[in-house]
Parts: C-alpha cells; sequence; structure tokens
C-alpha cells in the first residue's frame, strides 16, 4: 500500500500481515477500545479518525466544527447546573426527565468576497430571513453540491457540500421541504466568512446566534412578528446599469433595530460593531453587491437546468417542481416566483400535511377554469358557465369533506353573501359531501395569525376523515 496516500486522518491501518496502531492517551475509553478492536481484526481494511484537525493549503484549519469539545462532556457542571434549573423552572419531580426541544434551525452560509478567478458571494448580512420559495433557491445549490460559493476553488465550505449519503438531491430537497412543513421551523439563516468585501467575520456571527436566539420569547422568533415590528427588512430588487438585480431572493434581513433590542441582550453598545455596513454589505461596495447577488440567481439557475436535463425533476414534490421550473426558465405556466400561486402551492401543501395527508390525496378544484383578466373575482354569469363542470369533478370524486378555501369560494358553493369569519369552521351538507369553509392561503400571507383557525378547521377535517375511516 502506498502510505503517502493515506490521509493524515488515518490512524489505522491493519492486514493480515501488518499491523500499524497508533494509540493517544487523550483518546475516550470507547476510542481506545474501537483503535484495538480493528487492529485485532482479519482481514483488510482500514479505521478513520479524526486524530488531528484537518489541514488546509498545508496548515491545520482553524474551524471550530473541528476543534470544539463537547461542553456538556468538557464541563459537566455547567450542564448539571442548567438542567437543575430548567427543572425547578418547570417543577419536574427528579425521576422525571428533563427536555430541551430544538426551538429554531438556522442554516449556515459559508460567503467569500471576490478574489482572483472567484466570484463574490458576501451579500448576506449577519441574519437573513427567507420565505420557502427563497429559501428553497438557496437549498437547490447546496443540496446538489454546485453552490455559488467557492467549493470548487479549494474552500473547506459550510452548507456548499453536497448530500451526505448515496440519495438522490431530489430526496434531500423533498425531505427538507417535508421537514420544515411538519416543523414550522423558519427560514433563518447566519453569514460566516465575509460579510461585505471589506469585513471577514468567520464563524464569530454562527457562534453568536446561539446566545442571541435563547434570549428570544416565543413571539420574538416569529417572523410575522419580526417584519411588522420592523426588525426585519424586505431585501428589494432594483434596477442597475439598465439590468434587474433579483435581491429580493436573500429575503429579509435584520435591522438596526433588531440590533438594538435584541444584540443588547448580550452587548453593552451593538450598534458600534453591526453598523449599516454590516447590515446593509451594499453600502461596501454596490459592484461586488450586484455581482454576488447575479452570482447566485446563475447558479441557480444553472442547477436547476441540470434536473430537467437528466429527468430527476419528476422525482421532486409539486411545489418544488414549480420552483424548480422557476429558477430554471424564469417562470412556471407564466408565474414567477414572486407570483401569490406560487407560494400559494407551498401553504396548501403545508395545510395538507398538517392533517396527514399527502398532496396526492386531496384534489384540488375552482369554481371556475381560467383564471379572470388581473386576477379579479369572477363575474356570477362566468360561475354558472363553470358550474357543469365543477359539479361533474364532485360527483366523479365522490369527496367526504370539501373545504372551501376563502371568502369567494365559500359563497359561491354556498349561494350566500355571509362573510368568511362567521361561517368558517361549520359544517355545511353540499352534494352529498360536508364542507367546511376556511380562510384562504392568501389571507394567511397577509394575517399569519389566522394560521390558528385555520389549524382548527383543519382538525375538525381531520376527524371527519378519521371517523370515515373507521367506518
Amino acid at each position: 500500500m502506498d502510505l503517502s496516500r493515506v490521509s493524515e486522518e488515518v490512524i489505522l491501518w491493519a492486514t493480515k500481515e501488518f499491523s500499524f496502531v497508533t494509540l493517544h492517551d487523550a483518546f475516550t475509553a470507547p476510542m481506545r477500545e474501537h483503535v484495538a478492536s480493528n487492529a485485532r481484526r482479519e482481514g483488510d481494511g482500514y479505521s478513520i479518525c479524526s486524530a488531528r484537525p484537518r489541514v488546509i493549503d498545508g496548515r491545520p484549519t482553524k474551524n471550530p466544527r473541528y476543534l470544539q469539545l463537547r461542553p456538556d462532556m468538557a464541563h459537566p457542571r455547567d450542564r448539571y447546573v442548567a438542567e437543575m434549573g430548567a427543572r425547578l423552572n418547570r417543577r419536574l419531580p427528579l425521576h422525571t426527565p428533563v427536555h430541551f426541544p430544538v426551538i429554531s434551525v438556522l442554516s449556515g452560509r459559508r460567503n467569500n468576497r471576490q478574489e482572483e478567478g472567484i466570484r463574490p458571494l458576501c451579500v448576506y448580512g449577519p441574519i437573513h430571513y427567507q420565505e420557502l420559495p427563497e429559501l428553497f433557491m438557496d437549498y437547490v445549490c447546496s443540496l446538489t453540491g454546485t453552490s455559488p460559493s467557492t467549493t470548487g476553488a479549494g474552500s473547506e465550505g459550510a452548507l456548499t457540500k453536497g448530500p451526505f449519503n448515496a440519495l438522490a438531491a431530489t430526496a434531500d430537497l423533498n425531505n427538507a421541504l417535508v421537514a420544515m412543513l411538519l416543523t414550522g421551523y423558519a427560514g433563518f439563516s447566519s453569514a460566516a466568512g465575509f460579510i461585505g468585501p471589506r469585513y471577514r467575520v468567520d464563524h464569530d456571527i454562527s457562534l453568536l446566534v446561539p446566545e442571541i436566539w435563547c434570549r428570544l420569547a416565543p413571539h420574538e422568533r416569529d417572523p410575522a412578528y419580526l417584519i411588522e415590528k420592523g426588525y426585519l427588512e424586505p431585501v428589494k430588487d432594483f434596477e442597475y446599469e439598465g439590468e434587474t438585480v433579483h435581491a429580493s431572493r436573500l429575503g429579509y434581513r435584520i435591522t438596526g433595530t433588531f440590533v438594538r433590542s435584541f444584540f443588547g441582550r448580550v452587548f453593552d453598545n451593538p450598534a458600534k460593531v453591526f453598523d449599516d455596513a454590516i447590515l446593509k454589505p451594499e453600502t461596501q461596495g454596490l459592484a461586488s453587491f450586484v455581482d454576488g447577488v447575479k452570482n447566485i440567481c446563475e447558479a441557480q439557475q444553472r442547477v436547476a437546468r441540470q434536473y430537467f436535463e437528466d429527468g430527476s425533476v419528476r422525482e421532486l414534490c409539486p411545489p418544488l417542481r414549480v420552483l424548480m421550473s422557476i429558477l430554471a426558465f424564469g417562470s412556471h405556466d407564466g408565474m414567477t416566483a414572486q407570483d401569490p400561486e406560487v407560494r400559494l402551492e407551498v401553504l396548501r401543501v403545508k395545510i395538507i400535511e398538517a392533517i396527514d395527508l399527502r398532496r396526492e390525496d386531496v384534489y384540488i378544484a375552482n369554481v371556475i377554469k381560467c383564471r379572470p383578466p388581473g386576477n379579479r373575482n369572477p363575474e356570477p354569469d362566468e360561475v354558472e358557465q363553470c358550474e357543469p363542470f365543477l359539479f361533474r369533478q364532485i360527483d366523479i370524486i365522490k369527496p367526504k369533506v370539501i373545504v372551501a378555501l376563502g371568502k369567494f369560494a365559500a359563497q359561491c358553493l354556498l349561494k350566500s353573501d355571509a362573510p368568511i369569519t362567521r361561517i368558517r369552521g361549520r359544517e355545511f351538507t353540499y352534494r352529498d359531501s360536508i364542507l367546511i369553509p376556511t380562510y384562504h392561503p392568501a389571507y394567511l400571507l397577509r394575517n399569519p395569525s389566522a394560521k390558528r383557525d385555520v389549524w382548527e378547521d383543519m382538525k375538525r377535517v381531520r376527524a371527519l376523515l378519521s371517523q370515515d375511516a373507521r367506518e
């Protein structure tokens, strides 16, 4: 065997003819036993463990992911004090386990400034929030291993590596979307590397975020609340040298109000560190910011087209297929990522899966069969002309429950002008089915607090379906 080809992380190589074992007294007992048992093993093979930090460009990495000790093992007293404090606060008996649920998941980004042969990606501020369409535009690149960062140019990368398994990237994307929908985690992310071309932060922001997040009350982690109160601001598209810069794909970013209110719980004068140059990287150099956004958009388009070229786009769930089409070709059935219908598709799937159904189990129909000009409400004669088609669909499917999404659908089906606030959640009989009106997903985008009402309505739907299944 050519030992020069063996990584520095390989500490054991064992064959029938030769055993070479390096034991380190700093290893834990389980690790020492692992090494020893492999040394006694017969046959060819090798075992790997991280005996030393990774070597990058001839020097050990300073990346804390490879160097950090487990705090609960290194400082057991701190863990004990935290657990006992939580136990006392929650009034839990000693024999009852103390659970520490994950309250948030923030993706990490490795951002680089422009270097020779490498385009910039330092367009993100310290913390961003993206709604699911924009978040998954970023994930499309990350999960395929073709991120617009410097992975292919010698960088370690952070969220820039491909899947760590043998599954197709479509499986990872589908699983990630379902996980986000079912857990309800918001699409927050933090920056590492560079923020703008001037400020190198490495992992300082990533290590700071848990300190900030654990000091936020549940409602202070709600994106709708943060947006309403001015703690988050949207990054908007703009024109530069005759071209549209699609900066809205960056979602929302924290503001000076966020810094003063929440970073102030950790720092005495946080605005001295997190000034406008940090919060708004474009102020460090607009040309670099523009090229960074274009870099992201071009990479998203390039990667999305590969899904169509190899046919794997068929394996994506419906919302992701729509999104992939927009990334690859700019639109889907004439709609862009900003079209309400695209964003509503994600919400529809979320509502469906919340009651333990799959999108394939639900048939979605419309009162009318074409979109009126300007997306206006249909006229009565248009509804009358399309009703026979809707009746035929219902008669063929014979649904147990019909959910009328929004005021217009409910009023058309029930032939009533009652406001949706009065009739939502109630049961009506409609062509041998049970009809339950609820708010339209578009209303939820404007009024996130109404999601609780929709959830109550959907629980009623789930109960009716479960009753039908038992019978």
